[in-house]
């Protein structure tokens, strides 16, 4: 189940400190990356930390104050992307949807964002700036190869036998800019087209519009028969 965004006020050893892992449940240390920014939301970003990504969830941990820290669980982030676009976001960042529970009417633009309290289950994205640009596809490959390991556990059988779309659908997936300056990764649990089931479902519809278009050619042939008795 999606949690959302958590505040984290606790960490493990000296200096600026490590997030507490529990890794007794597998959660375990993929990559740490200093001189990253966090901006939640439409705020401003935060003061340069260091992010931590974990196969279970990333956290990023203030440099400046050990009390001050976020994290998500990779289960309630619905998509990530890597932002290039200075008109989508004036820095180089990767881009995160997260699923919370609350209300639909209720979201990060409400006035609680603009006080000095923060509602963290109203924070629906999230952008992690590294200081250096080069770093960005290093962090991507690391989000989406733990991304991988959580897929929804309530959607993922859903999806497995999901596997009939339209024609429309399959061309406008065909059509996808592919110089565009986003790189998008869907949580393997929302994906349309995972585990190779795209062609599947390409020849599954090409099946259908060619049983349609021998129906009517059928139907053809009979009102031609009758226009001649």
């Amino acid at each position: 189940m999606a949690t959302g965004l958590r505040s984290v006020t606790e960490r493990t050893g000296g200096g600026t400190g490590q997030p507490f892992l529990d890794a007794d449940h597998g959660d375990v240390l993929m990559l740490v990356q200093p001189g990253v920014s966090i901006v939640l939301g439409n705020r401003q970003p935060e003061s340069p930390g260091t992010l931590f990504i974990s196969t279970k969830q990333v956290v990023w941990l203030s440099d400046t104050d050990r009390a001050k820290g976020y994290a998500v669980d990779f289960i309630s982030v619905s998509l990530h992307a890597v932002s290039r676009d200075p008109e989508a976001y004036p820095s180089p960042c990767i881009y995160a949807q997260i699923e919370t529970e609350a209300e639909e009417d209720e979201s990060e633009e409400s006035d609680s964002e603009s006080d000095s309290t923060l509602n963290l289950s109203k924070i629906t994205e999230m952008r992690l700036i590294p200081s250096d640009p080069d770093q960005l596809d290093m962090l991507f490959a690391t989000f989406c190869e733990c991304a991988e390991l959580n897929p929804d556990p309530t959607e993922e059988g859903e999806e497995e036998h999901n596997w009939i779309f339209s024609a429309d659908q399959l061309e406008n997936d065909g059509e996808e800019d592919e110089d565009s300056d986003w790189a998008f990764a869907q949580n393997p649990g929302h994906s349309i087209g995972a585990n190779g089931t795209h062609d599947l479902v390409h020849s599954v519809v090409q099946l259908q519009i060619n049983d349609q278009r021998f129906e009517d050619a059928d139907e053809m042939v009979q009102d031609d028969k009758n226009g001649h008795n």
